[in-house]
């Protein structure tokens, strides 16, 4: 451990106290010293200069008359006073801008609003309440990663402002509801393989915002992972641009917006249409969550947004995670 050195001021030594009655043998006693007096600085008329000559002895110190402190001048008065005022003055200001500023609303203060970046506003999520003693997936106790709460519990409610479609308002679904998806091409194979893959049942919910979007969320539930994942490499074939892609796109590509949407053990793909892509854009993903496969489609005239589908894609993700 290393010394520490005192930076301390010491405090000034105190002068020793000489008792008043203890006297050396033989010594006269030092005569009294007079308080000091403050002499008064003389001012002359100007251009003459004069100093108030100092008494030459102690006595005559002693009995110098004492001048009387000058009073301030009226001007200096008025000075000081409007100094003070103006101070008050803008004490008074600085103080009444501060709390105005503090009372306003962030967006109402110029410089410090929050602009949009185009996200849109869902209700409060929260996971469904499962069966007593049932785990959810990914949990000890249940290595089959089943979702054994109800599926349409499960889906993504429709943002603020959004008109929901009222043939996928968040119930169950009919297989070629769930086809119609795809091109007709497309459809007679992923239907045989649908028969073949112990499907459970499929919930879905759509809806439409403001801007354009339209948005169609389908949930797919096997009979084991085994199922869910068997029909998503082989039928689907949703990790390759060769893939099934939804009705009406003819190119995609990787869409890079959804490569750091991660949930611990799930499986995302997300593309994303390319152009020539006619009137509106299509972006779609692929997530498989245990038994259960999700389809998210998002189309918009002219260019489908990446922020609404990132959200979108994450918030679902969580709910299937």
């Amino acid at each position: 451990m290393t010394e520490q050195t005192d930076t301390r001021i010491p405090d000034q030594a105190e002068e020793p106290v000489v008792p008043e009655t203890a006297e050396a043998p033989g010594t006269a006693a030092a005569p009294e010293v007079p308080k000091a007096v403050a002499a008064p600085v003389a001012v002359a008329a100007a251009g003459t200069p004069e100093a108030s000559a100092a008494p030459e002895t102690e006595a005559e110190a002693a009995d110098a008359p004492v001048a009387p402190a000058r009073r301030p001048s009226k001007r200096v008065l008025w000075a000081v006073a409007r100094w003070t005022a103006a101070v008050v003055v803008c004490g008074g200001l600085g103080a009444g801008t501060a709390l105005g500023i503090t009372s306003m609303e962030r967006t109402d203060v110029p410089g410090l609003a929050t602009e949009n970046d185009g996200r849109w506003e869902y209700p409060k999520l929260s996971l469904p309440a499962l069966p007593q003693d049932v785990p959810r997936p990914y949990t000890d106790g249940n290595e089959g990663e089943v979702h054994y709460a109800d599926l349409r519990k499960l889906l993504l409610p429709a943002p603020a402002g959004a008109t929901v479609d009222p043939k996928l308002n968040g119930g169950w679904v009919s297989v070629d509801e769930y086809l119609s998806q795809y091109d007709k091409d497309a459809g007679v194979a992923l239907k045989q393989a649908l028969d073949e893959s112990a499907l459970r049942h499929i919930a879905a919910r759509g809806w439409t915002t403001p801007d354009g979007t339209t948005t169609r969320i389908h949930l797919l539930r096997f009979k084991s992972v085994a199922f869910a994942e068997d029909f998503k490499d082989n039928a689907l074939n949703a990790g390759s641009s060769d893939g099934h892609f939804p009705n009406g796109v003819g190119s995609a590509v990787i869409d890079d917006s959804t490569l750091d949407i991660r949930v611990p053990f799930n499986v995302l793909y997300g593309f994303e249409e390319t152009k020539p892509y006619g009137p509106e854009q299509t972006r779609w993903v692929h997530i498989q969550a245990g038994d259960t496969l999700a389809l998210i489609t998002q189309s918009r005239k002219g260019e489908a947004l990446t922020v609404p589908f990132q959200q979108t894609v994450a918030l679902q993700n969580q709910l299937l995670g």
